[in-house]
């Protein structure tokens, strides 16, 4: 719909500017163009005639009437008047939101979608986490961010590869390992042998418990049957990563979270990727040795000081897989590439791309995006909980799932820009009132479907073409507002997918919610509830107006819900 007064004012000031011998670039009309929130300044409005006034020499005003008369008469608007100093309001004629029900109706599960992203290869890396505990309410917010954001690409026309890295390799698998080892030889976190930075949570009594049974553990890549050999370590460690991975895939299909990709930071090792990445750079001239280590110059790509690259004992530093990594990434032909990751990951972006930099194999600047989400503080009646008693220290996303279910869980975690800090409120997310956003939008959806669930028990036939035939009995500001909002959904798709922000369509629903809810509780002047379903024959072209125009609420809200990842539930 935006396209339409797009499209205008393009081509009228193409026509006026060469009518004066301006040059003027056109593509500022993609800038000037919003939609209106007050309707009685029409459906559109553009501050065109401001932005090139002065080009013209001349008054804004003086040339939104140059651009009106540019414009003439056209099938789509029914008026367009100048507003203040020089807007243009574009007000559309109702049969253009009539064919746009129409266009809701046909394409179905599609309506929105485009290919913008013209297939083009883009991948997100989310969770990400170590295989050293059960998924926590920071490794949610990132699931449920970057899955949406895949949806939501996806939408927009590109070809998305979900991606989980595994950091299945270095000093907190060591610890993992030792930790379970204690446990296995009867140590606890109370006595003095326990290991430093060991895991304290219940599950690795566990996993403990599983190794001396010699149990099999299948993850998504591989099947280990534990040796019950309490003195060989690596046994202990390959088996408790195994059994945290299993555990950490159940959480996400709980959570309806897939991958399309599982990475191996040990692979990066094995296969020689990190050494290579090293050796890389060394001949670039970029490092240097300094105090027995290896450094990276990353000061000469924009950081605040060179970065160790090997350690003075041996080992190289977290971020140089990473390089490794992304080289990688690059290597695979994702010139989009999208990571999701907690905010304490800010100080590794500067180090990852200096070093992507310093390959100089054509990755360019600001590769790969970064997706900061904050903390998550989970509260419960009034009150901060903090600790699970399966994790030890802090609460599990399996903890929110089982107390409020997987989509009550995806919204609040998704529903806020990842930048701003979250408080989850587990008893707002249970309420089944107006209050809890989830339900809100997901009963509108129920409500929709349970009218047409009654029409069709009262045996009233239905017919989709003489439905569109009248739908310009739909004259109420409700039943306006409504095609609006549902118009406007594909511009929100684009505008989530460009600046990674399915928070948008959480607050896109929520609109679309009050709408539904608006126009089902209308009342006559009376103040009497005017009803959707009628028996009165001489009605029935509204009635089935009123019908088709909210089967396409329900099919928006569908759409909506699934970019979330959410259900559309028909009963509540």
């Amino acid at each position: 719909m935006k396209q339409i007064p797009i499209r205008l004012l393009k081509d009228a000031l193409e026509s006026v500017a060469q009518k004066h011998q301006v040059e003027i670039d056109p593509s500022l009309v993609l800038k000037s163009v919003e939609r209106t929130r007050d309707l009685s300044h029409g459906d559109f409005a553009s501050n065109i005639a401001m932005m090139t006034a002065r080009s013209f020499k001349s008054n804004p005003r003086a040339v939104a009437e140059m651009l009106i008369a540019a414009i003439g008469e056209q099938p789509e608007i029914a008026k367009i008047e100048i507003a203040g100093p020089g807007f243009l309001n574009f007000t559309f004629k109702p049969e253009i939101y009539h064919q746009e029900l129409s266009h809701v109706v046909e394409t179905a599960e599609k309506y929105g979608y485009n290919n913008s992203g013209n297939q083009e290869k883009v991948q997100i890396e989310f969770v990400s986490a170590n295989p050293t505990g059960p998924l926590h309410v920071g490794h949610g917010r990132g699931a449920a961010v970057g899955d949406s954001i895949a949806r939501v690409l996806n939408a927009n026309g590109f070809d998305v590869t979900r991606e989980f890295y595994y950091n299945d390799a270095g000093a907190q698998i060591d610890n993992l390992a030792a930790s379970v080892k204690a446990r296995i030889d009867g140590i606890t976190p109370e006595d003095d042998a326990w290991i430093e930075d060991g895991y304290r949570g219940e599950y690795i009594i566990d996993i403990a418990k599983s190794f001396l049974a010699k149990e099999s553990v299948i993850a998504d890549d591989r099947e280990i049957t534990a040796s019950g050999d309490a003195n060989n370590l690596e046994d202990i460690r390959n088996f408790a990563v195994a059994y945290l991975r299993r555990e950490q895939d159940l959480d996400l299909k709980a959570f309806d979270i897939n991958f399309d990709v599982y990475y191996l930071e040990s692979s990066l090792y094995k296969e020689g990727h990190v050494e290579q990445v090293v050796n890389t750079l060394i001949e670039k001239g970029v490092t240097y040795e300094s105090e027995g280590a290896l450094w990276l110059k990353t000061t000469d790509y924009g950081d605040d000081k060179d970065r160790v690259m090997r350690k003075k004992e041996g080992g190289y530093t977290y971020f140089v897989p990473d390089v490794a990594y992304h080289e990688q990434k690059w290597a695979r032909g994702f010139r989009y590439a999208i990571n999701e990751q907690g905010a304490d990951h800010h100080g590794t972006i500067s180090r990852v791309r200096a070093g992507l930099q310093a390959l100089e194999i054509g990755i360019p600047q600001g590769w790969p995006e970064y997706i900061l989400h904050q903390m998550v503080m989970v509260l419960k009646d009034g009150q901060e909980v903090k600790i699970s008693k399966r994790a030890g220290s802090y609460v599990t996303l399996r903890d929110l799932i089982d107390e409020v279910g997987k989509d009550a869980t995806r919204y609040f975690l998704a529903a806020r820009n990842p930048d701003s800090q979250l408080q989850f409120d587990i008893d707002l997310a249970l309420s089944k009132s107006s209050e809890n956003p989830v339900y809100y939008i997901q009963y509108a959806h129920a409500r929709i479907c349970s009218i047409l669930a009654e029409r069709e028990r009262r045996g009233s036939a239905f017919d989709a073409n003489f439905a569109i035939e009248n739908l310009d009995k739909l004259t109420m500001p409700q039943e306006y507002k409504l095609m609006r909002t549902l118009s406007s959904f594909g511009e929100i798709i684009v505008t989530a997918g460009n600046n990674r922000a399915p928070h948008l369509i959480a607050n896109y629903l929520q609109d679309l919610a009050a709408d539904v809810h608006s126009y089902y509780n209308v009342k006559d002047d009376a103040g009497n509830a005017i009803r959707i379903l009628t028996e009165d024959e001489n009605a029935k072209g509204l009635q089935d107006a009123k019908l088709y125009l909210l089967m396409a609420a329900k099919q928006v809200l569908a759409n909506g819900l699934d970019l979330l990842g959410l259900s559309a539930p028909t009963k509540m």
